[in-house]
């Protein structure tokens, strides 16, 4: 409880959700509608994430869906100006593991860094949504969990700058996933219904408060999952030697 009131975890879960909404969604409509394979659009993106079903997936859809012509009037500047802006998620997704681990905040020439891993998560949301329509059942729910552990644990070992262990970061990498699950199941009970209830008295702003709501959960899971994983390595004595006196010189040198 300490360090998650230390590293802010609601206030980093809600600024994650806003980040997520205002630069990232944008530039998974542009990338949902150019896809040449079947655009499902981002509504499927959505509600593939949220695990929504039914009713509460076609209304989704219908506030969601990109319009036809979203590739053709999105220039290239346009394209590029949204993965800059989508940028700023993974460089809060970085600052929040630095956070976690006590490490010092990365040079900003490690912006690639960044970009590269926005890249890998719209690859891997990508996939995700495919393989709803290719797998079923055990083998999807396989490779889903496979695929988004082996994701979450690159991602904190690359936007750390390799700081970490592999092996310290696998923990925490299990963590986020389980959470996920766990949240998907929450979600499919309490928020397909919602979704109805909200779109019927409130209309489209129903719906983005409870896509926004779900958001703040995706970003309590992902830095709550880094920081179980740290908390189990440390409070049960697995946290690599080399590294905890890595960090110890770090912080002597810098009080010094």
């Amino acid at each position: 409880m300490a360090r998650g009131r230390e590293l802010e975890l609601m206030h980093r879960a809600m600024g994650f959700a806003t980040l997520a909404l205002v630069t990232l969604a944008p530039l998974l409509i542009v990338v949902a509608a150019a896809d040449p394979l079947g655009r499902g659009g981002f509504a499927t993106w959505l509600a593939d994430g949220m695990g929504l079903t039914g009713r509460s997936a076609r209304v989704l859809t219908e506030i969601f869906s990109p319009p036809r012509k979203v590739v053709g009037t999105t220039s290239v500047w346009g394209g590029l100006a949204l993965a800059v802006f989508g940028i700023g998620l993974g460089g809060s997704v970085q600052n929040g593991y630095e956070r976690v681990w006590r490490l010092p905040p990365g040079p900003w020439h490690r912006v690639w860094r960044q970009a590269l891993w926005l890249a890998v998560l719209t690859a891997f949301l990508y996939q995700e949504v495919r393989t709803r329509t290719l797998l079923y059942g055990p083998e999807r729910i396989t490779l889903s969990t496979a695929a988004g552990v082996l994701f979450f644990w690159w991602g904190q070992r690359f936007l750390l700058g390799g700081q970490v262990r592999w092996r310290d970061l696998f923990p925490g990498a299990v963590a986020t996933m389980v959470g996920l699950v766990g949240l998907r199941i929450f979600s499919y009970y309490v928020f397909t219904p919602l979704i109805v209830d909200n779109a019927v008295s409130y209309g489209t702003v129903g719906v983005v408060l409870v896509v926004e709501s779900w958001l703040i959960g995706v970003g309590f899971v992902v830095y709550g999952g880094a920081l179980f994983g740290h908390w189990l390595l440390t409070h049960h004595g697995f946290l690599h030697l080399g590294h905890r006196h890595h960090h110890e010189e770090r912080e002597r040198v810098g009080a010094e």
